[in-house]
């Protein structure tokens, strides 16, 4: 039985799902677990260029993980840099599915580059996901929206309005233009009843951490523990729900007091 069925006949995209360890994959089954139609996209290309990737079935483990919860489920390996994909997207999920109530923006490009190693290609590179497919998803999502009940758009910055990133400047740039593009979007969709959040979930261990970062996070973190996915899928699935219809243009900082 779900724990809080306050989703149900919803719909939601959920984008970079491509690990079952990752956030995505937290909060599709959080927003499953309440009752949530969920379609999910990954892009194994990129994610399959770190250490910590996942294997290549785990998508579809976690598609039949969600059926298993008894909601409907769909996903696709989607190119989010090709905006013709973007459109192709929200007609597969319109014509599958019905018209979404949820977007939830979680894929990201992330590398690290510095002032002395940064070049036009990394910008690019992040521009076009971090920036470009956020802006062009949400502009999709808005386009044919027309619950009449309102919807919900969830972004996820990393909190670089706290402190500098120096060691990861294209990504840094890029995820902070996200917190304007958050409270700019609200205030623009306000009448379609749309609201527009972000959350910045900190640290998370979603298998990148080695023991020594583990270990210098802790000292960082009065609640002495590091982020785990199922702390951001929380807060977004009440973001998504009715009890946060007054809660817009807001960049939530939930990171259990991480110390920068």
């Amino acid at each position: 039985m779900n724990k809080i069925d306050n989703l149900r006949g919803r719909i939601a995209v959920v984008t970079g799902v491509s690990r079952l360890k990752g956030i995505g994959a937290a909060i599709c089954r959080e927003l499953a677990e309440r009752g949530a139609d969920v379609f999910f996209t990954y892009w194994s290309k990129y994610d399959q260029q770190f250490p910590w990737a996942g294997a290549q079935d785990e998508p579809e483990l976690l598609k039949q993980q969600l059926l298993n919860i008894g909601v409907c489920c769909g996903n696709a390996e989607i190119d989010l840099s090709s905006p013709s994909e973007i459109t192709k997207l929200f007609q597969t999920v319109r014509k599958q599915f019905g018209e979404p109530h949820i977007l939830v923006n979680n894929a990201c490009y992330s590398a690290n580059d510095s002032i002395d190693t940064v070049s036009s290609a990394s910008l690019d590179a992040h521009y076009q996901i971090n920036i470009r497919a956020t802006t062009l998803l949400s502009a999709e999502f808005v386009k044919g929206f027309s619950h009449q009940d309102g919807g919900r758009i969830i972004n996820l910055s990393s909190g670089q309005s706290l402190g500098p990133m120096y060691d990861e400047i294209s990504y840094a740039i890029t995820k902070g233009a996200v917190e304007t593009l958050t409270y700019t979007l609200a205030a623009a969709v306000s009448e379609k009843r749309i609201t527009v959040n972000a959350i910045n979930p900190g640290p998370t261990d979603t298998g990148w951490m080695d023991s020594d970062l583990k270990e210098q996070i802790l000292t960082q973190s009065p609640m002495g523990r590091v982020g785990q996915p199922k702390d951001a899928a929380r807060l977004i699935a009440f973001l998504a729900s009715d009890e946060a219809e007054w809660v817009t243009g807001q960049i939530i900082h939930s990171e259990g007091g991480f110390k920068r």
